[in-house]
């Protein structure tokens, strides 16, 4: 019993048993999980598609930026010994011999005694050493007049004042957020070399799972999964290929991923994980000998599966395998803890975990001894003042997705702790 529901059965009787010697705690797993991935070679990507990815060298900047004199603010370019006496009492009235816009390529030098008007990104004219804003003028066109003496070099944005040719305007290291995909391409940068955002087939399993908005017929379910997991990669900065589901049929499942190698860089399943007859992930995985099945001392989220699909003839390493119970919140749960760091690796980032908080138990609950739990919680208040409160009544069982879908965070609570009581302080990973 593979699907959504069917496999809270099997996770909830494995629950209520005491944990098996061979479980590994969540902190081995992880370890387990996130030796066996690397980053993602750096590729050259356009600006257009560099967002959220790793840059995985230095920019320096092409040229001076800005690479000309300009005009801060829309006004006119003076000679300012021509304006010193200048003021509300005693205006000065000049020619204007030129008009400017941004993208000119005009270049009219001033005597003494001329101005011209100039927009914000001009040029700046030769023999120009000020610009008078035009609210300190009466926006004259033929002639201008102003009321007040400019400081010196006011309102000019210096060549090269951002940045010189050759300095370096980003590190290797920087997340490509849109501020310094736009640093780059003031730069002069076309191109960047950046690691790739993964590449992430989602695949739910179950005959009892449907699209959603299809008609169901008695014992089957919409597919939930695969949307949340898909998203869950998305917000993870990977790309997903959510496949939907399919049925509970070994040579199906087998040949779906047999034809995934070579195309994606990990693989996220959910259901078949278990211990129950239709666990079909575990039945055509395991025999392969390169992903490893076996409890985690966590809960939700006990039977988990890892490793890789079987290299190629040519000795190339096929995707990253990720096994999930197949419940929704187990489902979640494990993603966050185990799938998203690894994920972050291949991406080339540095910040593999979510961040986490102090906060109170605004309640008490009890937590299932020798397990790490992980609780759906919502938050209240700021600071040192922000209560926690489970998110659904049912606390952390596997199968609450109304729940789940009010969290912000997880309360995580230690495996030697059965019970967390009202006040007390707990660690919560934050999921927004």
């Amino acid at each position: 019993m593979t699907g959504n529901t069917h496999e809270h059965t099997h996770e909830h009787d494995a629950d209520a048993c005491a944990v098996p010697v061979s479980a590994r705690s969540v902190a081995d797993q992880l370890s387990f999980v996130l030796a066996a991935v690397a980053p993602l070679p750096p590729v050259l990507v356009s600006l257009d598609e560099a967002l959220g990815l790793m840059l995985a060298e230095d920019v320096r900047s092409a040229t001076d930026t800005p690479p000309f004199d300009n005009s801060a603010m829309d006004g006119y370019a003076v000679r300012r010994a021509d304006l010193l006496q200048a003021s509300a009492e005693h205006p000065v009235t000049l020619p204007v011999v030129a008009d400017l816009a941004a993208g000119t390529s005009q270049n009219p030098h001033l005597e003494t005694g001329q101005v011209a008007r100039i927009m914000t990104g001009a040029p700046l004219p030769d023999g120009a050493d000020a610009v008078v804003p035009i609210e300190d003028t009466d926006q004259g066109i033929d002639t201008v007049t102003v009321v007040r003496a400019p400081q010196p070099a006011a309102h000019i944005r210096r060549a090269g004042e951002d940045a010189h040719a050759g300095d370096t305007v980003l590190t290797r290291g920087s997340v490509l957020w849109p501020t310094r995909v736009a640093a780059a391409a003031s730069a002069g940068t076309s191109s960047l070399r950046a690691h790739p955002a993964p590449r992430v087939a989602v695949i739910s399993t179950g005959s009892e799972l449907v699209t959603p908005g299809e008609p169901a017929r008695r014992g089957q379910i919409p597919d939930s999964n695969s949307y949340l997991l898909a998203s869950a990669v998305t917000a993870a900065g990977g790309v997903p290929i959510r496949l939907g589901a399919v049925p509970d049929d070994e040579n199906t499942l087998r040949s779906l991923l047999a034809s995934l190698a070579g195309t994606v860089d990990a693989i996220v399943l959910s259901g078949g994980v278990s211990v129950g007859a239709y666990d079909i992930v575990k039945a055509v995985l395991a025999p392969l000998g390169t992903v490893r099945f076996g409890p985690v001392k966590m809960q939700p989220g006990k039977p988990q599966g890892f490793g890789r699909w079987p290299a190629d003839d040519n000795a190339v390493e096929g995707p990253l395998i990720f096994a999930l119970p197949g419940n929704p919140v187990s489902a979640f749960v494990s993603f966050e803890v185990f799938v998203r760091p690894a994920l972050r690796r291949l991406g080339g980032h540095i910040d593999l975990f979510r961040p986490t908080i102090s906060a109170t138990a605004g309640e008490s609950w009890d937590s299932p001894p020798g397990r790490a739990q992980y609780m759906p919680v919502t938050l209240e208040g700021v600071g040192i003042r922000r209560v926690v409160r489970r998110s659904a009544a049912g606390g952390s069982g596997s199968h609450l997705v109304a729940g789940l879908a009010q969290a912000v965070g997880l309360a995580i609570v230690p495996e030697n702790v059965t019970r967390i009581a009202e006040g007390d302080r707990v660690t919560v990973m934050l999921l927004t």
